[in-house]
């Protein structure tokens, strides 16, 4: 396992990292402030990395073709496959150490890349083809998924498995509380309970696919 710096963002996620209260952050289009807490991104793909958005600029940017291909805005769109099946065995060949993983395409790799939270932030897992087409090819998301700019969101929980298409600077947030609340081995009873409330969070936003979505 290695970590992944070509896909960990590098600014935009101050307020995940630290506990002190942050400075505003700024528009990476116009440098004006965003106080907003909740301000969108962009994906800046030439230097692999998340910035923020006023409303303005974010607004400008989702015109189709606005951005070109440098700036993508990050989609607010939230899903769950409820028909998704996953096993242990097809969980294994994934090589994900923790409970928690995200799976994206980034373009600029031209591959699918696996990462999951850990004390030193977004790692990567080294993902075989055919462990991607086993573990979430047949779920109706991964037909769905935006390269780059949104990511399937898998957890592994005693009751089974849950799947979600989630807009990428969720998972980048997840890994940010991550690593500022990690403590021990397993990360300690303060990151579970974020762990707990981020999903339950997800699972309140999650729109479910019906049958026929998605084909």
């Amino acid at each position: 396992m290695t970590s992944a710096p070509a896909a960990s963002p590098r600014h935009g996620l101050r307020r995940f990292l630290t506990e002190r209260p942050a400075p505003a952050e700024r528009c990476g289009l116009c440098a004006a402030p965003v106080p907003d807490p909740d301000h969108r991104h962009f994906v800046d793909t030439g230097r692999r990395a998340l910035v923020c958005a006023c409303r303005s600029c974010f607004l400008l940017m989702e015109r189709p073709g606005a951005g070109g291909d440098r700036f993508l805005p990050v989609p607010a769109r939230w899903l769950t496959d409820p028909a998704h099946r996953l096993d242990d065995h097809v969980w294994d060949t994934l090589r994900i150490p923790v409970g928690v993983a995200f799976f994206f395409r980034n373009t600029a790799l031209d591959r699918l890349v696996a990462l999951y939270p850990s004390p030193a932030g977004a790692t990567e897992s080294e993902l075989e083809p055919e462990a991607w087409t086993a573990a979430l090819g047949t779920s109706a998301l991964a037909g769905l998924l935006a390269p780059d700019v949104e990511a399937l969101l898998l957890r592994r929980t005693g009751d089974g498995y849950r799947c979600y298409l989630v807009p990428i600077d969720a998972c980048y947030e997840l890994v940010g509380r991550m690593r500022m609340l990690w403590q021990g081995f397993d990360g300690g009873a303060e990151a579970r309970a974020a762990l707990d409330a981020f999903f339950a969070r997800t699972e309140e936003r999650a729109t479910p696919l019906t049958a026929t979505e998605g084909t």
